[in-house]
């Protein structure tokens, strides 16, 4: 007879469950921890939005909208993009609305690969690539990001991972954990390098509007649209992460196939969140700004505080993650983060959550209050000297 646990699948028992869970599951149970680990922001959604779900609920305005999202909203996307990337997408067929940015990974990974692709996934980056690649039968091979670029992807980092199998290459800027970015003249190298190659691009924008100093956000979309998707969301940017909304753009066939999937497995996603999405893509601007002023002052803060106990720390341009090195310290990345939390209470992400070559460092978020931030950064410093005795 059959027990429960062998009807699941090879696949997906051996798939791992996300480092970052697995941490904070211990985190949880116990008293007293200041955690920099969760990639949330702090911040409410701006009321206007919220005002519009409110308002909209009220009105009894929660059916189902069209397989691919309210057109409404498709439009606003549509313009939006052109606003920031100058990339331009018909929203009838070319913007698909989702479940959040990851149900877009999900699904344009099941829309391109069979069995055996290879896609390439540059690292250290967000713990759900590998796995979605996985499921959808395709083979991720990780592409290591070198320090010494600022974890930024290089033609020379690709150029020995591309065989025959490679179908399409993960473009995760600006980046989790790093928090490393991709300018216009660095992209325009990569575009250069991919522009003949048969290999499709999955960008995953989320963190679009969370660049620092006088860097803005630059799409590899503006130079290659024809092989490009964009992946984007509310989440991260309007601090809309239990809204669970998100978009993608890109050629009209592969979005056609994105919603094919999309329409048996999904329907459609939540209208309350679709109609306060128009809301915030019109009028949200200057919370938008108002946010990432703020994240900014914390960013330069809690590096300050890394540079001043002696870590080194890179100066991250976007996201609100530093990944400062531990290896000063002679810790492995969980040894360090383990032994934090139970002699300091203090809550981190070992790097080896994000790929090998995240080993020696670890991600801490600054999307919390520079009070927590402050009494976090004292008590890491505090187990830091500890281990020099």
């Amino acid at each position: 007879m059959m027990k429960a646990e062998d009807f699941v699948t090879k696949k997906v028992n051996d798939i791992p469950f996300s480092g970052i869970r697995k941490f904070f599951d211990v985190a949880s149970e116990m008293e007293g921890v200041i955690s920099l680990g969760v990639g949330e922001p702090d911040f409410e959604t701006p009321w206007s939005i919220r005002e519009r779900g409110i308002y909209n609920l009220e009105k009894g305005k929660t059916v189902y909208s069209s397989n691919a999202g309210l057109l409404e909203l498709r439009k606003e996307i549509s313009n939006y993009l052109k606003r920031k990337i100058n990339v331009s997408y018909n929203p009838k067929d070319e913007v698909i609305v989702t479940v959040g940015a990851s149900e877009s990974i999900d699904l344009v990974l099941r829309a391109i690969l069979i069995d055996g692709d290879e896609v390439l996934v540059p690292e250290p980056s967000y713990v759900s690539y590998k796995p979605c690649v996985a499921l959808a039968d395709g083979v991720p091979v990780p592409v290591p990001t070198k320090p010494e670029n600022n974890f930024k992807l290089t033609p020379e980092d690709l150029e020995n991972k591309i065989t025959p199998k490679t179908k399409a290459l993960i473009l995760p800027y600006p980046n989790n954990p790093t928090g490393a970015i991709m300018e216009k003249e660095e992209l325009e190298i990569l575009a250069n390098f991919l522009k003949e190659k048969n290999i499709f691009i999955i960008s995953d924008e989320i963190y679009s509007e969370l660049t620092y100093g006088n860097k803005k956000h630059v799409s590899i979309a503006s130079l290659l649209p024809e092989k490009t998707l964009v992946i984007n969301g509310f989440s991260k940017s309007y601090s809309m992460t239990g809204w669970r909304l998100g978009y993608a753009a890109g050629p009209k066939p592969i979005i056609s196939a994105m919603t094919k999937i999309h329409q048996y497995c999904i329907m459609c996603a939540p209208t309350t969140s679709q109609y306060s999405a128009i809301e915030a893509l019109r009028n949200c601007d200057e919370a938008v700004d108002k946010m990432r002023k703020e994240y900014d002052m914390r960013r330069r803060f809690m590096r300050k505080g890394f540079l001043d106990m002696g870590l080194d720390c890179y100066e991250a341009e976007g996201a609100f993650y530093l990944f400062p090195s531990i290896k000063s310290t002679g810790l492995s990345s969980e040894e360090f983060c383990e032994r934090l939390l139970f002699e300091q209470k203090v809550a981190v992400v070992p790097g080896t959550a994000f790929g090998e070559c995240g080993e020696g460092y670890i991600r801490c978020s600054y999307a919390y209050s520079i009070e927590e931030i402050r009494t976090a950064l004292s008590k890491i410093e505090v187990f830091v000297k500890s281990l020099k005795k």
